[in-house]
């Protein structure tokens, strides 16, 4: 520190004469200057040396008081761990006394607390506590108490007991507060069934115990089941039939998951469209013919009964026409032309009827199509994510299998459908070729005599 002092007022020197050496008018003049300023500097080097001899006691007396507060909180900390140490001891001491005080009153206490947290987690997702609720609270402080319980809370754990006991083999209806699947809320009258359902006039309803509320199911389970809950909430005396949860309500939630027949129609998609408007257009055709061939049938029943008066109305009746319209022709000549009319009536007779055999057997085809599809995204699926996790792959595997079933649930009943309407259309023209073959018979047999 010295030597940089020295160099700066060196410097300070050096400068202050050259200034000074251009502001002398003479030597003299330059030689007093120079002892005045060596007499400033001895001055201002004594200041300096002063005041970091000052600094320096300061800080000496910084450092004792720091070493004196070290020492002393060193010695706090021996007092304290002797302290803690004494308390370890007392505590052990005072446990050994409170376990000999207490005897059998411990075993008490600790199988109070063991049926206060059981009965607390019974009790807690009851339904039983949507109509009594707050059933909880004492249970939950007597299972948490690190004291030997009152005679009050006994009494608390055996009324709660009892009262699930009780209401758990009741039918009781109630008005509760209900929260709709949309946050709006509104006080209906339940039945509640022991401790297994909730029933309302729309169906079932759960208990959700961790916020206590009484709420809808997302879904109502299959429609024979949720009928016969409305049906047992209009009766006001009486027995009548309801499906039960014994398991309290884990069956019902597994019922509510289960897929309807026309959430498994759209797992299809696109394909399953295809294949429905393919069965809808079958049966329309399918339709037509039935009731075409229907009213021709009888028609040409009617016709039967007076061959002599042909009616253009029908099939049978424009043959006949055609036969007495040439009845002086030759045999060969009219068996020629009531062919020609047999051929003129075999499209309307006929028509539709491969098209409902074509239907039947592309439907199937579309199935697999739709298979094939399912299967190609099943395995895209699998290259993107692995199979870890099996629901990512189970949409594209419901495409796959639905796709298959509707195929076949279209191709089976066009095909019987077509069975039916080929043996009609086929009857009328069985009809039309006997009738024909009976007619030339008649003019042949006419003309031999």
């Amino acid at each position: 520190m010295k030597k940089v002092i020295n160099f700066l007022s060196l410097a300070a020197i050096m400068t202050v004469g050259m200034v000074t050496t251009t502001q002398a008018n003479s030597l003299d003049d330059l030689l007093k200057q120079v002892k005045a300023d060596r007499v400033s500097e001895a001055k201002l080097d004594k200041k300096r040396e002063a005041e970091f001899l000052s600094a320096r006691s300061d800080k000496q007396a910084l450092l004792n008081k720091a070493k004196n507060e070290l020492a002393s909180q060193e010695a706090r900390n021996k007092r304290l761990m002797k302290s803690y140490a004494a308390n370890e001891i007392t505590l052990g001491q005072k446990e050994v006394e409170l376990d000999n005080a207490t005897g059998t009153l411990g075993e008490m206490f600790g199988v109070s607390r063991a049926a206060a947290a059981n009965a607390y987690g019974q009790i807690s997702t009851s339904i039983v506590s949507a109509e009594f609720p707050n059933r909880g609270a004492a249970l939950s402080r007597i299972a948490n108490s690190k004291e030997i319980p009152s005679l009050s809370d006994l009494e608390e754990l055996w009324f709660a007991l009892q009262t699930e006991m009780t209401e758990s083999g009741k039918v009781s209806r109630f008005s509760v507060e209900v929260t709709k699947l949309d946050g709006t809320k509104s006080t209906e009258t339940i039945i509640r069934i022991g401790a297994f359902n909730l029933i309302s006039e729309t169906g079932f309803l759960t208990y959700n115990d961790e916020v206590g509320q009484v709420q809808p199911l997302p879904k109502q389970p299959a429609s024979f089941i949720a009928e016969t809950a409305a049906d047992f909430f209009t009766i006001t005396s009486g027995y009548a039939p309801v499906y039960v949860d014994p398991s309290r309500g884990a069956i019902l939630a597994l019922e509510t998951r289960k897929k309807t027949v026309q959430e498994f129609f759209h797992e299809g998609k696109e394909v399953g469209y295809a294949i429905t408007v393919l069965f809808i257009v079958g049966l329309l055709i399918a339709a037509e013919r039935l009731i075409v061939l229907g009213g021709m049938t009888s028609r040409i029943k009617t016709q039967e009964k007076n061959l002599d008066k042909p009616n253009e109305n029908n099939p049978l009746g424009r043959l006949l026409k055609v036969f007495y319209d040439n009845q002086n022709v030759d045999a060969e000549t009219l068996e020629l032309k009531l062919d020609e009319a047999i051929l003129r009536e075999t499209p309307k007779v006929d028509r539709g009827v491969n098209l409902i055999k074509m239907f039947a057997a592309i439907a199937p085809l579309m199935g697999l199509l739709g298979t094939v599809i399912g299967m190609i995204m099943t395995f895209q699926t699998i290259t993107l994510f692995g199979t870890g996790d099996p629901k990512i792959m189970a949409g594209d595997i419901s495409l796959a299998l639905v796709t298959t079933a509707l195929g076949l649930i279209c191709a089976l009943p066009l095909i019987l459908i077509h069975s039916v309407v080929a043996g009609k259309s086929k009857s009328v023209l069985q009809k039309l070729d006997e009738q024909s073959a009976g007619l030339i018979a008649a003019i042949a047999e006419k003309g031999s005599k």
